[in-house]
């Protein structure tokens, strides 16, 4: 199978470049802008989608799969769309869950509602309409049968550049008192990002298309489980500190933001981690452990001297430790 990355050297362009390169596919093409390098053994196609003439590297060529996780003004996706039409056989979007709109009840699958969008939309456009704007570019050039819409919800692996689990990672390494947002057993739901490519390529290869959501299943993993893996990896220095969500909230402290992963129980709980994904698991999704994304994850940082990248285009995560400490201490 002859792969394109559209992107291809961070967090989830990484993975699927890695997981292609590992299963030996024909050829793995990477384009990307330059400023990072991608993995030894693609062939690597320099250029700026933002830029007049940007796509040039890609006027030739022909390819199996296509897989595009851009985030921004949907016409990007519109125009690479319209220019690989007919020479590749199938395009993959990877999207958002956060394409269906606040609040989603718990349960909710493919079927749920979801935001206006545009694919022609060419100057700013917040995170869900861009998402949900990328899908309906990639749809009209290759149909819905040849345009497959991976709907990830929480990324969390190697590579990541947003710094949520190299947050709590850095943070159960510090030691000490940890403040531990419960309840201990709420459940989480997030996609290891190596699941995320695999899943990716099986279904390619399947030639499947339209919409899938990407998470986790229910029950897979818990704050309980994630900090636990993130103490245990660390070393054990840090001591969970199980606080219940009114002392937290009312320290103003945001969940997602200054406590990565972690939602209070409630409507926007059931909206991030607690989707149904019976259809991708039909299709073959498989989550690996907890802990075991954790440790490769603490492995992967402390190969690269433990700080994370961080996208330009992200805020950063995390809690002040003053908060924490304030917090802790009642």
């Amino acid at each position: 199978m002859r792969v394109l990355m559209l992107g291809g050297t961070e967090f989830v362009g990484r993975a699927v470049t890695e997981a292609a390169l590992a299963r030996g596919h024909d050829e793995v093409s990477v384009f990307h802008r330059g400023r990072h390098e991608p993995p030894a053994g693609v062939e690597a196609l320099h250029g700026d989608r933002t830029a007049e003439g940007g796509l040039a590297a890609l006027a030739d060529g022909e390819w199996d799969v296509v897989v595009d996780t851009w985030s921004h003004a949907p016409a990007a996706v519109r125009d690479t769309a319209r220019l690989l039409a007919g020479r590749a056989g199938r395009y993959v979007y990877v999207s958002s869950r956060s394409v269906h709109p606040h609040p989603t009840p718990a349960g909710a699958d493919e079927s749920a509602p979801v935001v206006t969008g545009s694919p022609d939309e060419s100057g700013e456009v917040d995170y869900p309409r861009a998402k949900r704007g990328g899908e309906l570019a990639a749809v009209r050039e290759f149909g819905l049968e040849g345009a497959l819409l991976v709907r990830a919800g929480l990324i969390l692996g190697p590579w990541e550049n947003i710094g949520r689990l190299p947050w709590w990672l850095g943070r159960a390494a510090r030691g000490g008192e940890m403040l531990a947002p419960g309840p201990r057993d709420l459940g989480i739901q997030y996609i290891d990002c190596r699941d995320l490519a695999e899943w990716i390529l099986d279904a390619s290869g399947a030639g499947l298309g339209g919409p899938y959501t990407l998470v986790s299943p229910e029950g897979h993993a818990t704050m309980g489980s994630l900090l636990d893996a993130c103490v245990r990896v660390t070393g054990g220095r840090a001591v969970p500190r199980w606080t219940g969500p009114e002392p937290i909230l009312a320290a103003g402290i945001e969940p997602w933001q200054h406590l990565p992963v972690w939602i209070p129980p409630g409507e926007l709980h059931d909206t991030m981690h607690r989707s149904a994904v019976t259809k991708a698991l039909a299709a073959g999704l498989r989550c690996r452990p907890v802990e075991e994304t954790v440790a490769d994850t603490w492995a992967w940082l402390r190969s690269i001297g433990g700080t994370a990248p961080q996208r330009a285009d992200r805020p950063r995560v995390g809690l002040d430790p003053a908060v924490e400490a304030k917090v802790l201490a009642g």
